[in-house]
């Protein structure tokens, strides 16, 4: 019986020099994390293709190509069948092999790559013999070698030949925990989650930070951000969150700061605790889902005033998306439809009529004159409840 393999291409890893293995080998390990619960593998590695090998009859295919498709690291993927180096073999087993995707499209073309040279047959004559016996055995195909529907390759390899259709893209990006580690501060709306999702693709662990402030926010809000974050661990692996008590501060930023400051003084705090709760996790970045003018609290004046209060650099990348950019990746991640549940986040407590927009040096330091910033902030802290999510 003809045995099957999932064939992995690593892209942009290639560019890595001498670092490549490195990236490569944190790709193979979360490989073999994600996929042992479909069944028993190998997973090898040569030149710059990843063989999957199951190494159980029963080996859920199906499972693995579509976890294969959200890890990290690998630029394309595909299933293929492996048979001896021997051309009728080769001749015999592709069409069966190829039908369900052959008996799809129209056009076709064929390619070898002879890696093993010792092979009888040219690249030039695999293509020609295994082109003629496709055409027999599909009449309504035609070979168009410029824009064919689909490619069909055979890799002549060391341990035998393979044979696949097209290749399938994968996530691309870079290994997860190869950049480091880094915090997102995680709302429920549709930005966030999106952030979170772009920053684990070049390849940073993550690490989440959500404010709660109950009972202006409900159980619901935070049982959706769990929810969100479950959605982007399906593509960075599991992730730990720190639910930070808001309250407290909110209501004294109520009591205390001129209304159009609520906004950008809140911002403030957030920024302050989630730098702290990021640094003791060995975080070296905050990741947050702003647009630049999308909302008040956007502006470069206000995110310049609420950077200045972190300690850790503030990625954010969406700065330069509009909102249908966002949107469109929030839908490829399964996050927006959980996003537009209508359960609101601290964010939304509080929210002055007019918000100050152009903050000046020195405005927001004297709008927290009356707050007793420390004392806050260590309760807040001293308070969180942490969860974990995959």
């Amino acid at each position: 019986m003809m045995k099957e393999v999932i064939l992995i291409k690593d892209g942009e890893l290639a560019l890595k020099g001498l670092n490549r293995s490195v990236f490569e080998g944190k790709m193979i390990s979360t490989i073999k994390r994600r996929l042992k619960k479909y069944g028993e593998f190998s997973v090898t590695r040569s030149q710059s293709t990843v063989y999957i090998e199951p190494q159980s009859e029963d080996f859920d295919f199906s499972g693995a190509l579509d976890d294969v498709g959200r890890i990290f690291g690998i630029a394309a993927f595909c299933r293929a069948g492996v048979c001896q180096k021997d051309m009728d073999e080769i001749l015999g087993i592709a069409p069966g092999y190829l039908k369900e995707t052959l008996c799809a499209v129209k056009t076709f073309k064929v390619e070898a790559k002879r890696a093993d040279k010792k092979f009888p047959f040219t690249s030039p004559q695999i293509c020609e013999e295994l082109g003629g016996k496709l055409l027999e055995a599909y009449p309504h195909l035609t070979v168009n070698v410029h824009s064919p529907d689909v490619v069909i390759t055979v890799e002549i390899r060391e341990k035998g030949a393979y044979i696949r259709g097209g290749q399938i893209k994968g996530a691309g990006g870079l290994p997860t925990g190869t950049s480091g580690k880094a915090a997102v501060l995680i709302s429920g709306g549709i930005d966030s989650p999106v952030a979170a999702y772009l920053m684990a693709k070049r390849g940073l662990t993550l690490f989440a930070i959500h404010f709660a402030s109950p009972p202006y926010t409900s159980v619901r809000a935070e049982a959706k951000v769990k929810t969100l974050l479950s959605k982007v661990a399906r593509y960075s692996g599991p992730i730990n969150l720190a639910i930070v008590p808001f309250t407290e501060i909110q209501e004294e930023i109520g009591r205390r700061c001129p209304e159009d400051y609520f906004t950008l003084v809140m911002r403030r705090m957030m920024m302050r605790i989630s730098s702290r709760v990021a640094a003791n996790e060995g975080c070296l970045g905050l990741i947050t889902g702003e647009s630049l003018g999308q909302v008040a609290s956007q502006t470069i004046h206000a995110l310049g005033a609420t950077d200045s209060v972190s300690d850790l650099p503030v990625l954010r990348p969406l700065i330069g998306m509009d909102k249908e950019e966002i949107v469109v990746i929030s839908k490829k991640i399964d996050a927006f439809e959980t996003s537009i549940l209508p359960y609101e986040d601290c964010c939304t407590v509080f929210t002055p009529r007019h918000p100050h927009t152009r903050p000046k040096p020195g405005q927001c330091e004297a709008a927290e004159k009356d707050l007793d910033i420390e004392p806050l902030i260590e309760k807040a802290i001293s308070g969180i409840q942490y969860s974990f999510i995959e």
